[in-house]
């Protein structure tokens, strides 16, 4: 179906054939091109049902919130994804994802939260003391921090939801979820998606790597079966996904999402944050200030109040660097769209990068302004870091606790600086946005740092 056909306006065949190296090289890139060419709605010519850029708030919130249930995720997006973990809820278009989500809610409950805030802690504290523990040098070091936040958020997941330290399968973990989410990139950009049985290079290298993520989970699952049977008590999500009396294969399925979701999108987006506030010094001091008189460890939920300008800082780092880019539907039956009438079938892809960016939602929309934040005018339509509707993240308040121990954590014992001749990394839009190259900045003791 050709864009005029819908009456939307969008890129040609021949335009989308010029553009096939940028789309592939900087999606972020391409679909803000086409934003500001042809509107809030977008027609791009593909075979059989439409597809459609939707970036109109009041249109976003229809497709994720008001008809999601004729909006699933029955997409290219989360198949890919889906080959990897299966149809966890993550991935799942599946109407059985709610007694899912129903059976893992209660491991993300205010008090579990509380409950585990000083195994996350303790994740912290590990990583920055294997890293800076032995100091850093006068003056300062140069530490890719994107490192560090990463072996933060995977240590965390496992303390925090499998009551496990995965360190000792870090290596093997970090390995395939690093492939994991460059073929699952490369497949979700996939022109003509090949089947899953073909012996590809991408589809050889994926089995490789789901392999290695079901030996990982079947040691987890039968370590805890075996210390359950000798009297052990968790009460955790490995726990309450084992009491649920479901298959090992659907654990397992909910453990690797849990996994690569909970680390993958965390680590990247504390990465940008600790950016950020290292261009910023005068934010990043009002940081250390807030924590210092706070006093109290931080804890994973309930912070808000407490901790008004960090948790605002951690709010506007999120809208300018949202770890899930992307997020698509596919819709069931015929619905209108922007005052359009869409048949069904017809494929909406929503950019929360560019919606974050809209000036006339976010006044200077590439500037950081935590402000924006405080007192609870941050709240408002063009913002969704964590999806809407329905399928809103089920670990949203866990990753917002989680950003904000690891702050508390590394700020009150270090300052972080941007090092000389610096210019921000490349974005790389994979399963989250990464910075392509890692994130070097110059990190100093405090007791060594100027006043």
């Amino acid at each position: 179906m050709q864009p005029t056909e819908l009456g939307v306006p969008g890129p040609s065949s021949l335009d989308m054939a010029r553009a096939f190296r940028s789309v592939r090289n900087d999606p972020l890139a391409f679909l803000g091109e086409v934003t500001e060419r042809y509107g809030d709605l977008v027609a791009f010519p593909v075979p059989g049902p439409p597809a459609l850029l939707v970036n109109d708030p009041a249109d976003v919130r229809h497709v994720l919130q008001t008809s999601a249930r004729n909006w699933v995720k029955d997409t290219v997006q989360y198949a890919a994804l889906a080959r990897l973990t299966g149809p966890g809820l993550l991935a799942s278009s599946d109407p059985s994802w709610i007694q899912h989500r129903r059976l893992a809610a209660p491991a993300f409950h205010h008090e579990r939260l509380h409950a585990v805030s000083d195994q996350v802690r303790a994740a912290a504290d590990a990583a920055i003391t294997e890293r800076l523990g032995a100091g850093v040098r006068p003056g300062g070091e140069t530490v890719d921090v994107a490192v560090l936040t990463h072996r933060i958020a995977l240590d965390a997941v496992g303390r925090a939801l499998f009551s496990t330290d995965l360190s000792g399968h870090a290596r093997r973990l970090l390995d395939a979820t690093a492939d994991a989410a460059e073929l699952v990139v490369r497949l979700g950009r996939s022109v003509l998606p090949t089947a899953a049985w073909a012996p590809t290079r991408t589809n050889l290298r994926l089995r490789s790597t789901r392999r290695h993520l079901d030996q990982i989970a079947a040691d987890l699952i039968g370590q805890r079966r075996n210390r359950s049977r000798v009297g052990g008590s968790y009460a955790d999500l490995l726990d309450l996904l084992l009491d649920s009396g479901l298959p090992d294969a659907a654990i397992r399925d909910e453990l690797v999402t849990m996994v690569i979701a909970g680390h993958e999108t965390v680590a990247a987006a504390m990465a940008w944050t600790l950016m950020l506030l290292a261009e910023d010094q005068p934010a990043q001091d009002r940081v250390r200030a807030e924590l210092g008189a706070h006093g109290d460890p931080v804890t994973l939920a309930g912070q808000r109040d407490v901790l008004p300008w960090t948790r605002a800082v951690v709010d506007e780092s999120l809208r300018l660097f949202p770890p899930a880019w992307v997020v698509s539907r596919r819709a069931l039956s015929e619905d209108v769209v922007g005052g359009h009438t869409v048949p069904a079938g017809t494929l909406a892809i929503v950019s929360p990068w560019w919606l974050h960016r809209r000036s006339d939602a976010w006044p200077e929309p590439c500037a950081f302004r935590p402000e924006r934040f405080l007192g609870g005018s941050g709240v408002r339509e063009a913002y969704l870091p964590f999806g809407q509707g329905p399928r809103l993240c089920i670990g949203r308040e866990f990753a917002l606790g989680e950003m904000l121990m690891v702050l508390s954590r590394l700020l009150t014992a270090y300052r972080l600086e941007v090092p000389p001749g610096w210019v921000r990394p490349v974005t790389q839009a994979q399963v989250a946005v990464h910075p392509r190259g890692g994130m070097p900045l110059l990190v100093t003791s405090l007791q060594d740092a100027r006043p």
